[in-house]
Formats: C-alpha cells, sequence, structure tokens
C-alpha cells in the first residue's frame, strides 16, 4: 500500500561495486542491490522455482543489508534514449547471476486457498524472475525519497 514504509527499498551499490555518494543518479546498465530497511534482507534470486508461478523465487536474504551476488540486479531501461532511472519511468531489472527479469503479476497472489496458513504474506504478490523481459517484468518508482544532486 501507498504510504507504508514496508514498501519502501533502498537502491544502493551491488557487491562489487564502489559507494556512490546520495544523489548519485543510477545509470541505465547499472548494477544495484535493493535492500529493505525495516527487515535489513537485500531482494535475493537464486535456481530454485517459486511456489506459485513455478518461475525463478524471489526473497529476502543477507543480514544487516549485507548479502552474495544473488542479490545484484542490472537496471534495464525500456526506452534506448534513457540515461538514467527516474521516477515514473519504466525500467526492468535483469539479475546479474541468472540474467533473468524480476517480475510480479495478480495471477500469482498468496491466498488462503493457495497457501493455507503458511503464505509469506498473505495477499501480496509474489515476486519471481522471467526469462524474457515483459509487462509482467515492468516497474516504475511511484513513492519514496528521491536524492538528487
Amino acid at each position: 500500500k501507498k504510504g507504508k514504509t514496508s514498501s519502501l527499498w533502498v537502491l544502493r551499490e551491488a557487491d562489487d561495486v564502489e559507494i556512490c555518494p546520495p544523489g548519485t543518479p543510477i545509470r541505465c546498465g547499472q548494477k544495484i542491490r535493493l535492500s529493505h530497511p525495516d527487515t535489513e534482507k537485500n531482494l535475493h534470486s537464486h535456481l530454485v522455482r517459486s511456489p506459485l508461478s513455478r518461475q525463478q523465487e524471489v526473497s529476502g536474504f543477507g543480514e544487516a543489508m549485507e548479502g552474495d551476488t544473488g542479490d545484484d540486479w542490472v537496471v534495464v531501461c525500456k526506452s534506448s534514449s534513457d540515461k538514467f532511472l527516474e521516477r515514473a519511468k519504466a525500467f526492468h531489472l535483469q539479475h546479474v547471476d541468472t540474467k533473468r527479469y524480476l517480475a510480479a503479476s495478480s495471477e500469482y497472489k498468496f491466498t488462503q486457498s493457495n497457501c493455507g496458513g503458511g503464505c509469506p504474506i498473505m495477499n501480496h504478490l509474489e515476486a519471481h524472475c522471467r526469462s524474457k523481459a515483459d509487462h509482467f517484468t515492468e516497474f516504475k518508482i511511484e513513492l519514496g525519497v528521491h536524492l538528487s544532486k
């Protein structure tokens, strides 16, 4: 839901990338890591099937925002004319290790009927990775704290 801190992610440097000052624009093609400030986990993927879509699983991983290369993603801007990641512009995130794209779809929502009481988060969409970029892998930044120089 908009306005909830549980929906916010920190975009930061990838595993082997030098720390950049706050407000540095994120380039299309740049390797990044998304860290969840409330849980201190990183958005992570690996070669395990996801429970609902049977695609590639996405999870939270690491401690204190530290993890491994499975936490690294490349920003793929939708428009070839875009040079930087910008608010309200479409982009994809490609997983560095597996080359698959982060995805979500209302077709794959955790409900009482598909996972009983064992749902990761009831009534939330399953995040997963797909082999090709498509409308399920398209994202836009809508809300958050945007620092600029």
